[in-house]
């Protein structure tokens, strides 16, 4: 089959690769019909290449047609089209129980010291064969597909996988007031989904970035704006809007490649060029991560509020600003999307009166065979490109 692999920092190729098989009696085997470019992705092009190896399959945003399965995957059954959380968990362990399915102690990766395992996301996180190809082993496919109907369109499903879940994280996790705000930092597609199902939610939403599709995108939505390239201080302006306090709850939807970070841009640009058994270590143990959308996060929130992170970050060691923190008394609350545990709350909202405007995110569909141009515009915020499907 063909597969998106990662070739070396900033560089992917779609290239021939064996079909995936039945490992596991709760494995099933999936026809890829849509899978997705996600920004976590772009943290693998850029940053994390010393935890991946030439040749590793990409992507964890998938939907597709079930071709096979093991004999012990549920109520699963050849044909079902499906929906593929990106992460990975059995659903009966003691953190699934709880709904912390990102946390799941049968896929955990122990050896690294890390959560459950990711589809197409490096050695901390399983390095299990990822989903821009076309085809998809799914282990713990007993509880981990999302069966959803025939008919719709692929692009009013396909965001279960991630975007919707991570985005609705987001928001629960800002722990807005009722009547509240909240500011989200970034309007990639996560950031784009939080500020949409915010406004949804009944609260007032301003989001902050610096292109102008981005911000025109927003807008569609009814959501306040700041353009970062027009204001000199925009905490300031934050504060401008919200009786000179901060909003009550703040997002970070942009994680460890932020601009204005040029510290932090330099240390990822030397540790990308190092040699792995250099970079990893140091990735691991230090602070590379580019902070400019935390630290406004953190300085744009009210006293007594709090911070939503849902961007990735990687670095160990990041110097945080912990006296204004303690300060002003900020929550923080972050981590992986626990997907099936909002599945829920979202998937009524997938209608025909689409609320959420999820018909309203793809901005480019492309052949697989083009997914390393996909990546290439998405990195670079070229040709209006803000989500990017890809079509196997």
């Amino acid at each position: 089959m063909k597969a998106v692999t990662w070739q070396s920092r900033g560089k992917v190729s779609v290239e021939n690769v064996p079909d995936p098989q039945i490992q596991q009696p709760t494995d099933a085997i999936v026809r890829m019909t849509s899978t997705a470019i996600c920004g976590s992705d772009l943290h693998l092009y850029e940053v994390l290449g010393p935890f991946l190896d030439k040749g590793d399959i990409l992507g964890h945003e998938p939907m597709g047609v079930v071709e096979e399965v093991g004999s012990e995957a549920g109520d699963l059954k050849v044909g079902d089209r499906v929906v593929i959380p990106f992460n990975i968990s059995c659903g009966h362990c003691w953190m699934c129980s709880r709904n912390y399915f990102s946390q799941c102690e049968t896929t955990q990766n122990h050896s690294q010291g890390m959560g459950a395992s990711l589809f197409g996301f490096t050695k901390l996180y399983g390095q299990v064969p990822g989903a821009q190809a076309e085809y998809l082993r799914v282990p713990q496919a007993q509880f981990g597909p999302i069966v959803v109907p025939d008919g719709p369109p692929d692009e009013r499903f396909l965001y279960l996988s991630d975007v919707l879940p991570t985005a609705w994280q987001a928001v629960e996790y800002a722990h807005i007031p009722e009547g509240g705000s909240v500011v989200v930092f970034g309007l990639g597609p996560i950031g784009q989904m939080a500020s949409r199902i915010a406004k949804y939610r009944g609260f007032r939403v301003v989001a902050v970035d610096s292109v102008p599709e981005r911000l025109a995108m927003a807008a569609r939505h009814g959501i306040e704006t700041i353009d970062s390239t027009q204001v000199q201080d925009v905490t300031g302006a934050v504060r401008d809007l919200t009786d000179g306090r901060g909003t009550d709850s703040a997002i970070d939807a942009v994680g460890m490649e932020a601009h204005g970070s040029p510290v932090g841009e330099a240390v990822q640009k030397v540790a990308g060029v190092l040699p792995d058994a250099i970079s990893a270590p140091l990735m691991s143990t230090a602070g590379v991560d580019r902070t400019a959308a935390l630290l406004g996060a953190v300085d744009a929130v009210r006293r007594a509020g709090t911070v939503s992170l849902s961007g990735v970050y990687g670095g160990m060691a990041d110097p945080l600003p912990m006296l204004k923190m303690f300060d002003k008394g900020i929550e923080i609350t972050m981590g992986q999307a626990h997907v099936k545990r909002w599945t829920p709350q979202i998937l009524p909202l997938l209608t025909d009166d689409d609320p959420l405007g999820v018909h309203d995110l793809e901005t480019h569909a492309l052949p697989l065979d083009q997914a390393a141009h996909g990546y290439e515009i998405f990195q670079k915020k070229q040709d209006g490109a803000i989500k990017v499907v890809l079509k196997p």
